[in-house]
Order: C-alpha cells, then sequence, then structure tokens
C-alpha cells in the first residue's frame, strides 16, 4: 500500500514568496521614516534645549545687573575666572557659560555649555572639533562661522542640512535661533 506524502506545492511556495515580497516593500520605508521622524524630533529638542537656555541665562544676567559674584561658582569649570564676574561668563551649578550681550555666546563655552547637549560641560578652552567627538556620543555636532553655531544632529542623509542656527545676540537685541531645517534628516 502506498503512502501519500504531505507538503506544500510549489504555487504555495511561489505564493508566499511573493507575499513576504510585498510586505518587506511596504515595511522598509516606514522604518526608514521612523528614524527620519526620531531625528527631526530629537532636532526640536535641542531647539527648544537652546531657546530654554538662551532665556534662562539671560534672565540671571538681568538679575545680577553685571555684578560681579563674590564666592566661586560651585564647579570650577568653563568660561572666565572664578567667580564669575556676570558680563562675560555667568555661573551656573555645572560651571560657568560665556555670554555676550547678557546672552549665551555662539560658542562651545556659551551656548552649548548652557543647552546641556551632553552631559560633559566643557572646560575652557575647547575646540568645535573637541566639543564634536563628545557629542557625537549624543548624536549632535555643532559647526561655528563667526558669531554663528550650527547645531546638527547625526545620522540622516546629509548632516549639514539637518540643523539649525544659533547666532549670537547683537548689542540691545536677543540671539537669532532659525527653524530647523530637516532636508538631511
Amino acid at each position: 500500500m502506498k503512502t501519500r506524502q504531505h507538503g506544500f506545492t510549489m504555487i504555495e511556495l511561489i505564493v508566499v514568496i511573493v507575499i513576504l515580497g510585498i510586505l518587506a516593500a511596504v515595511a522598509l520605508p516606514r522604518f526608514t521614516n521612523i528614524q527620519r521622524d526620531a531625528r527631526i524630533a530629537k532636532l526640536n529638542a535641542a531647539r527648544g534645549a537652546v531657546l530654554a537656555a538662551s532665556a534662562m541665562i539671560h534672565g540671571a544676567a538681568l538679575a545680577r545687573g553685571q555684578v560681579p559674584d563674590t564666592v566661586n561658582c560651585p564647579v570650577d569649570v568653563g568660561f572666565g575666572v572664578n567667580p564669575a564676574n556676570n558680563v562675560t561668563a555667568i555661573c551656573t551649578e555645572n560651571g560657568r557659560v560665556q555670554v555676550a550681550n547678557t546672552y549665551p555666546a555662539a560658542t562651545v563655552l556659551g551656548i552649548v555649555n548652557a543647552t546641556g547637549l551632553t552631559s560633559t560641560f566643557f572646560p575652557n578652552p575647547t575646540t568645535v572639533a573637541a566639543a564634536n567627538t563628545t557629542l557625537a556620543s549624543e548624536g549632535y555636532s555643532i559647526a561655528q562661522a563667526g558669531t554663528i553655531m550650527t547645531i546638527r544632529v547625526n545620522g540622516g542623509a546629509a548632516v549639514a542640512t539637518c540643523s539649525f542656527t544659533y547666532t549670537a545676540a547683537a548689542v540691545g537685541a536677543a540671539p537669532a535661533i532659525s527653524a530647523i531645517n530637516t532636508v538631511g534628516c
């Protein structure tokens, strides 16, 4: 007596492979969009941190009225002498932040230290290259051109166009913080 073997036919196998291919073609673009959305959200968070830090440092500078501190900062790291003079440097709980026209300067020791984009508070002096080494572990990088600091989120197609800029405050004016550029995210 012959026993009949049970299994899948060639047509059934081909149909399953085609269905899996269609699902993969639909799911892959959605997955890459989620990563892009995450980079955009991170960029928005960094911009929010810059806006908040700029306002808080400005408020502290106004409250202190450019009168030098009489005691040292709790943490002796950052820009300028200790105690802070409240003209070019403001004392914070993490260290001293470089200030220009009562707002954080567009430098590593200014706005980057003020925002807390990384848990490392950069010492004085710090180069952009040294800061980028530390910021890379957090997914950020920066570029500086004069009084303009560009804050970027790494990982996208073009890092330079997944960014926003912080332009140092002029006398009697607030710093300019651009809208985010998400082209390269």
